[in-house]
């Protein structure tokens, strides 16, 4: 997860208005996978956060009294399963309900992507859906064009610090520098119509999408959101 994702606004984590429904649409490590937990021990609803760091890091209120699964390819921040994201076809199947991927899906190359989203596939149960959150970078080409900002000027002042239209892009530049580990590059990106279609692509005909705060927010169904999960997560009649 990048570092990015604790220094934007959090005012979307929990639900939102305004949705916009569609229609159809970790470095490669030689590591096995390392699993700490049974697919049978719990009749809780089960989240697996990919790339989700620590489990320190909060998920949204709507994960409160689910099972909190975490995947990683770093075991610094000990994860559930320590696993290459893009090698999710090599767990058991149909284990989650949800997938929650915060600020890791920009880490990949775009042709990534597409091995990323089938491992998401696989372990999710057909009922359940993906919550995936990214910068937005259709919004940051409009703010850079409106301001003529420059790609080093400064955008926004965080908690760690100032922040970069360059940081937005290509990851938080301190970040990367420190840890001498290039996965904490940004390789791609998204503006919510590329998200959208990207999800709608690779397996996913129901998106519900926003933006706000330099984010994208998405929820990807594989079929139509049932009466439970459209109440938790607030989304509009389709």
């Amino acid at each position: 997860m990048s570092i990015l994702f604790n220094l934007i606004s959090d005012a979307i984590t929990s639900r939102f208005k305004g949705y916009k429904s569609l229609n159809r649409i970790t470095q490669r490590s030689n590591q096995k996978p390392a699993f700490a937990f049974n697919a049978n021990d719990t009749n809780l609803n089960r989240v697996l956060n990919v790339g989700g760091n620590s489990k320190l890091i909060e998920l949204p209120d709507f994960y409160q009294n689910w099972d909190h699964i975490l995947l990683d390819i770093d075991p610094k921040g000990k994860p559930d399963i320590v696993c290459d994201a893009r090698e999710l076809t090599s767990l058991p199947p149909l284990q989650f309900d949800a997938i929650y991927c915060s600020h890791n899906l920009e880490h990949y190359y775009k042709h990534d992507v597409a091995k990323v989203l089938a491992g998401f596939l696989h372990v999710l149960k057909s009922d359940g859906f993906v919550h995936i959150r990214v910068p937005d970078i259709g919004e940051l080409m409009r703010i850079v064009v409106q301001r003529n900002m420059d790609i080093d000027a400064f955008l926004y002042e965080s908690p760690a610090g100032p922040i970069t239209v360059h940081d937005v892009i290509y990851g938080y530049g301190v970040e990367v520098e420190r840890s001498g580990n290039d996965f904490y590059a940004h390789k791609t990106g998204f503006t919510q119509r590329s998200l959208n279609s990207t999800l709608n692509k690779y397996g996913f005909p129901h998106v519900y999408s926003n933006c706000g705060n330099l984010e994208i927010q998405a929820f990807a169904f594989i079929n139509k959101p049932n009466e439970f999960t459209s109440r938790l997560l607030n989304l509009p009649d389709s």
